[in-house]
């Protein structure tokens, strides 16, 4: 086994130095005519984020003002190809940025098939490897498209197009004990609305972006690991201090997700809640001053306090 981590992670450095919602469904018919309605013109001025309904996992993908696109994870290996089909769905042609935010099956199981399926501008990993199969068929499939894999760390800007900003503010530091907190971060802003994306980022991860000072505060906070209380700390939760939250878990999953003590946390600021599990996919759009949601939230009434 050793022998096989060593080889990925060989393969893997010679990469980087290459050149609640009452009647809404999960029913992937229904959900892609809703979004077909919903897809937007770039003249129209809106930035448009889809947190895809993949299930147990993360799949966020970004539409600009601009025309320019991103998506964020790709679902387990089985959600490859919808995450594939709902991109085309839009008209979609070329990925821009491609961003795995950290190798664990439930973020990157269908980069794969996203690699092989779309003109790929740039594609971000964090600079870490497992021993996963799954983590070697993205490697290959970037190998055999002549991928280069940059680094997904803090201080990484990237290119969304006239009137937004986005920054990967973690992570921060080069090493950590647990694989999660080395989820890319990031932070975007189109004109006066924000959106912060934290991949499965907890604890540790969070008080480096606290202590670093990065300015935390946005509109709508994609919640860390699926609404485990291992992420979304009471600090961290305060200095993002959202309008809105998003959570990306599958319905009756192992895990628990999400917890109760983070929904509680959620509940007591009185953070409206859209969850996957029970909207399917949440479509946010943002026109430089409001966001409006294609979905009502779940899970609570905001102002309910336990």
């Amino acid at each position: 086994m050793f022998k096989k981590i060593a080889i990925f992670g060989l393969i893997f450095v010679l990469f980087f130095s290459l050149a609640g919602c009452g009647t809404s469904t999960t029913n992937f018919n229904q959900s892609q005519n809703e979004v077909q309605n919903a897809t937007v013109k770039s003249e129209d001025g809106l930035l448009k984020v889809h947190f895809i309904d993949v299930g147990q996992g993360d799949s966020i993908f970004i539409e600009s003002p601009g025309g320019r696109t991103m998506l964020i994870d790709a679902g387990v290996p089985e959600m490859g190809k919808k995450v594939v089909d709902y991109i085309k769905s839009l008209g979609v042609t070329k990925i821009d940025i491609l961003v795995g935010t950290h190798p664990h099956e439930d973020h990157i199981g269908g980069m794969d098939r996203v690699i092989e399926s779309f003109e790929i501008g740039k594609f971000y990993m964090p600079k870490v490897t497992t021993n996963t199969r799954t983590f070697e068929y993205v490697l290959n499939a970037a190998k055999n498209k002549g991928l280069k894999i940059d680094v997904a760390k803090a201080g990484v800007t990237l290119d969304l197009g006239h009137s937004v900003s986005a920054e990967m503010i973690a992570p921060n530091s080069s090493k950590y004990d647990d694989l999660n907190e080395y989820s890319a971060v990031i932070k975007l802003a189109y004109k006066s609305t924000s959106f912060l994306f934290t991949g499965d980022a907890g604890a540790e991860s969070e008080k480096e972006m606290i202590e670093r000072g990065y300015d935390l505060k946005s509109d709508v906070l994609k919640v860390g690991h699926h609404g485990s209380s291992t992420s979304t700390t009471a600090s961290f939760l305060d200095d993002v201090s959202p309008k809105y939250a998003v959570i990306s878990c599958g319905k009756g999953n192992d895990y628990g997700h999400p917890h109760s003590s983070t929904l509680k946390k959620l509940r007591n600021r009185n953070i409206p809640v859209y969850r996957t599990d029970e909207c399917g996919t949440i479509i946010a759009s943002s026109d430089g001053q409001n966001i409006s949601f294609n979905v009502k939230p779940g899970d609570y009434t905001p102002g309910q306090k336990n």
